[in-house]
């Protein structure tokens, strides 16, 4: 009988799969001194973003249950 995988609990907080298997994460840069950074740079980090299928595996690995 094989072990059961620990989800990496960062990772499980940070990360989401999506229903076609894609990972979405929450920009950054968007935590404090917002003044000095662009409208333009804003806006673009309130949107979602989806992991790189490169990158992808090494967050699968993370959070195998998701």
């Amino acid at each position: 009988m094989g072990n059961k995988m620990k989800t990496n609990r960062g990772a499980a907080k940070r990360f989401r799969k999506t229903a076609s298997g894609k990972i979405k994460i929450k920009r950054a840069k968007m935590r404090h001194i917002l003044t000095k950074k662009s409208t333009k740079m804003k806006r673009k980090a309130r949107k979602a973003a989806y992991l790189s299928p490169q990158e992808e595996h090494l967050v699968n690995r993370l959070i195998p249950y998701k």
